[in-house]
């Protein structure tokens, strides 16, 4: 090799070295002084309001960051993951959703992003259950539930925080795997559910636990079951719909947090490992057991895999229930 092309060469690697240099020492920096956004897709007061302002509390600490928790709720929380997918890759603007994130590629035509692709998933959150409410009065259990709707098909109704939220995923695989016919009416979130179920407008809800219990302990909702694989560790008393005479009901309610897709490895790991501590505290398990909630965190690169995996399966259930944008 002559001297000129060696030069050249060195010269090639120097500008490289800089680059990289350059792009890790920018990534190193983050944060600065502007803060971080967490946009939450459905209502204040939903179960997935409530994982991210908790986790809002220790993560601007952590990162020393000012973090704050923007609602911008709508179409089944297909506004709010838009906002992000469109929003500078920075670390600064991120996503907080529930596994209804992974409905909407399959109900709403024209999503102007896609779940798999244009988010880094960063980590889930947790995991909590939904609870089964009624009205106080209105029925006596989930065999009584069943069989009045068994007997009147058509007749009854069930609320939903939005067409292919994780509650009406959960409410769907209970309806199917009970042979049930009810009319679904979906809400703007949570709490406009929960009142419309209190004010016997609407029949039953599966409602977010970390929503729910305040209005259960206070003897306005009436809980008949839990929907998750086993029982809830805030209210033991409460059955699986499984053990209460519904094989197939079970549903898992995640929450989880995402960055748009080119944001920096770097800032994504840096994120995963203190939300992975933080969730890992004992005063975070003390806080999300009074919620019924368990802290649920997995390594970046296994979330991504998780997210399309899931996807997949999704898929099958929204098919298999017909959901569809009401």
């Amino acid at each position: 090799m002559d001297s000129s092309a060696l030069n050249r060469r060195q010269l090639l690697l120097a500008a490289a070295a800089l680059s990289i240099g350059t792009a890790a020492h920018a990534d190193g920096d983050w944060p600065t002084g502007k803060p971080i956004r967490l946009v939450v897709p459905f209502t204040a007061g939903s179960g997935t309001d409530i994982v991210a302002r908790l986790v809002s509390e220790s993560l601007g600490p952590a990162l020393g960051a000012t973090v704050i928790v923007d609602n911008k709720p709508g179409a089944g929380g297909s506004l709010g993951a838009a906002f992000v997918a469109k929003s500078a890759p920075d670390g600064y603007t991120l996503l907080v959703h529930s596994a209804g994130h992974l409905v909407n590629p399959w109900i709403y035509t024209g999503l102007s992003y896609d779940t798999v692709k244009d988010f880094a998933g960063v980590t889930p959150l947790a995991s909590l259950p939904n609870v089964l409410v009624v009205a106080p009065g209105r029925f006596t259990d989930v065999r009584d539930l069943v069989s009045q709707a068994k007997a009147e098909p058509n007749h009854f109704n069930y609320a939903s925080a939005g067409n292919g939220s994780a509650t009406h995923m959960n409410a769907e695989v209970f309806r199917l795997a009970a042979g049930l016919q009810a009319q679904h009416v979906p809400f703007k979130g949570t709490p406009e559910a929960m009142t419309e179920v209190m004010g016997g407008r609407v029949d039953w809800f599966f409602a977010p636990m970390v929503s729910a219990l305040p209005l259960i302990r206070s003897g306005k909702l009436k809980a008949l079951a839990v929907g998750t694989a086993t029982r809830s560790a805030v209210a033991p008393e409460l059955p699986t719909t499984v053990e209460a005479g519904v094989p197939g009901s079970e549903y898992q309610f995640w929450v989880g947090m995402f960055a748009p897709a080119a944001t920096p490895r770097p800032i994504v790991d840096r994120l995963q490992a203190a939300i992975a501590k933080i969730m890992a505290s004992p005063d975070m398990k003390e806080r999300l057991d009074k919620l019924g909630a368990e802290a649920f965190t997995m390594p970046s690169a296994q979330f991504d895999r998780f997210i399309a995996e899931q996807t997949a399966k999704t898929e099958k259930v929204v098919k298999a229930a017909n959901i569809k944008v009401d």
